[in-house]
């Protein structure tokens, strides 16, 4: 097999990729259409890629949305080490969304991020995640980031009261 094609290669030696994830956004949301959105894609767990699962948002601080994901047969993780840093965020705060990439990109390549990244790609072998982070434009969030190192076949976005992906 060429070296290339030995990234997630399974016992038999066949290259395996997730065929699918998911990532949404809860900027727009309520833990009520949050969780319908991923009923509706037969997510099995929400991989949450926040540096720190806080919000201000209620309903969506780890422990409530850990309760509100349960009660739906949802399950949940929290991966800080594929989290933005402290910079990234800033950057987004600012308005600047195009600044976080290369912060971020230059925080995955380390050692943490890379382990926390096989752990997640192996899991997305087993089952339908969703990756979850408060942007709700996925083109301004690091989530998309995330699912493209992850070298899915298929990146959907969840849209929350929406009916479909995109």
């Amino acid at each position: 097999m060429p070296p290339d094609d030995r990234r997630a290669a399974g016992p038999e030696g066949l290259n395996r990729r997730p065929q699918a994830v998911f990532t949404i956004g809860y900027e727009n949301a309520t833990p009520p259409t949050l969780v319908a959105a991923l009923q509706r894609a037969g997510v099995v767990t929400v991989a949450d890629v926040r540096a720190l699962a806080n919000s201000r948002r209620p309903g969506f601080a780890k422990r409530a949305l850990t309760a509100a994901l349960a009660e739906a047969g949802i399950g949940y993780w929290h991966i800080p080490a594929l989290g933005t840093p402290a910079a990234g965020r800033q950057a987004v705060r600012e308005g600047r969304p195009e600044a976080m990439k290369p912060i971020f990109a230059r925080h995955l390549a380390g050692i943490e991020a890379q382990a926390a990244l096989g752990a997640l790609r192996e899991r997305a072998l087993r089952e339908t995640l969703c990756l979850l982070c408060l942007e709700a434009d996925p083109r301004h969030c690091h989530r998309s980031l995330v699912a493209e190192a992850l070298d899915a076949s298929t990146v959907k976005h969840l849209h929350p009261g929406a009916t479909g992906a995109d």
